[in-house]
C-alpha cells in the first residue's frame, strides 16, 4: 500500500466513537480489547499449525484491491505471494517475489522493515508486532496468547526488489485457533475515556471513499499531554479494520516525531474506503510505555 503524503482539509463534524484504552509494556496484547462480532469464517480455513493456502473475502465489499480482494485480504498482489504457518504461538511466514523465490530485500517503512498484525474474526486480541528475519527469508513473529477462534494474520511491507520495489503492499492469511471461540461485544459509544490516568478524545467524521481528517487529543489530570515520545517516526500509529471482513487500512500520521514532546492533539489522514464499523488501534507511548486505545468507528457512506 503505497503511502498518502497528502493533508487532507479538516473535517468540522464529530464523531461518537467508542475508546478502549489500555496500557501495555510491549507491542503484543492479546484479548485486551472488545469488538462486535464478525461473520464466522468460510470453511477451508487452516488449523493452527498447518500451512496456509489461498483464501478468499468474507463480509462487505470494501474497495478491491489487486486480485479482486479487499484492501489487505488478498493472499498475492502484483507477483508478491505471503506463505505461513501457526506453530503454537509463533507465526512463521515468508515472502515469494515475482521471480519466485523468497525475497530478503525490503525497504524500511516507519522504522520497520517489516510489520506484523494479528487479529480475531470479532475484532479482538489486536497485536502489532515487528519480527525478525532470517537469512533465508523467513520471519518469525512471536505472538502473545491467541484466545480460540478465526485470526488473521497480516504482513505490511515494502519490497526492495523485483517489480513491485519501493510499493507498500499488505498480504494476509487465516489461521484457526482451536477451542470454543466466545464473541466479544462491542463496547457502547463513547466520544472519549479515561484509562491510566489519560483521557482520550477523538474527532472527526470522515465519509467512505472520501479523505478525511481524524484527530486524537490526549490530556491527563485534565491538562493537555505533551510529552508523547515518538514511535515508529511519529507520535501515534493508527490501524484500522472493518468489521465482518477485517479490510485493513492504515490511517498516515500528518506530522513526524521531532522530539520527545508531541501532543496533546494529533492529526491524522483518514482514507476508510467502505461504510459501516471500523475498530481503529491507537498505539502511542509515554514514560517509555507503549499504550494502545481501541476505537470503534462508524463511518457514514
Amino acid at each position: 500500500m503505497t503511502r498518502n503524503t497528502r493533508t487532507p482539509a479538516a473535517v468540522a463534524a464529530a464523531a461518537v466513537l467508542t475508546l478502549t484504552l489500555a496500557a501495555c509494556g510491549s507491542e503484543s496484547m492479546a484479548g485486551m480489547d472488545h469488538a462486535k462480532s464478525a461473520p464466522a469464517a468460510p470453511s477451508g480455513h487452516d488449523m493452527a499449525g498447518m500451512s496456509h493456502g489461498p483464501d478468499g473475502m468474507g463480509g462487505a465489499s470494501t474497495g478491491a484491491s489487486a486480485g479482486g480482494a479487499a484492501p489487505g485480504l488478498a493472499a498475492e498482489q502484483g507477483g508478491y505471494r505471503l506463505d505461513g504457518r501457526l506453530s503454537g504461538t509463533e507465526y512463521r511466514f515468508t515472502v515469494t517475489g515475482p521471480d519466485g523465490a523468497r525475497l530478503t530485500a525490503y525497504r524500511p517503512d516507519a522504522t520497520k522493515q517489516m510489520h506484523f498484525y494479528a487479529i480475531r474474526a470479532d475484532l479482538s486480541g489486536f497485536q502489532h508486532l515487528h519480527p525478525t528475519m532470517a537469512a533465508d527469508g523467513t520471519w518469525t513473529a512471536p505472538l502473545a496468547a491467541l484466545e480460540p477462534g478465526d485470526w488473521r494474520m497480516y504482513a505490511s511491507f515494502v519490497p526492495g526488489a523485483g517489480a513491485g520495489a519501493g510499493t507498500g503492499l499488505v498480504l494476509s492469511r487465516t489461521a484457526t485457533v482451536p477451542g470454543t471461540a466466545a464473541a466479544v461485544p462491542l463496547p457502547p459509544a463513547a466520544a472519549s475515556t479515561t484509562v491510566d490516568g489519560y483521557t482520550v478524545t477523538v474527532a472527526g467524521a470522515p465519509k467512505a471513499g472520501t479523505a478525511g481528517e481524524l484527530s486524537v487529543t490526549v490530556s491527563k489530570d485534565g491538562q493537555p499531554v505533551t510529552d508523547l515520545q515518538p514511535y515508529l517516526e511519529t507520535y501515534a500509529h493508527l490501524t484500522a479494520f472493518h468489521a465482518g471482513d477485517r479490510a485493513f487500512a492504515h490511517l498516515h500520521p500528518e506530522t513526524k516525531a521531532t522530539g520527545a514532546g508531541g501532543g496533546p492533539t494529533l492529526p491524522f489522514h483518514a482514507e476508510l474506503p467502505a461504510p459501516g464499523d471500523w475498530r481503529l488501534f491507537l498505539q502511542f507511548q509515554t514514560g517509555g510505555t507503549l499504550h494502545t486505545a481501541a476505537l470503534t468507528l462508524n463511518v457514514a457512506a
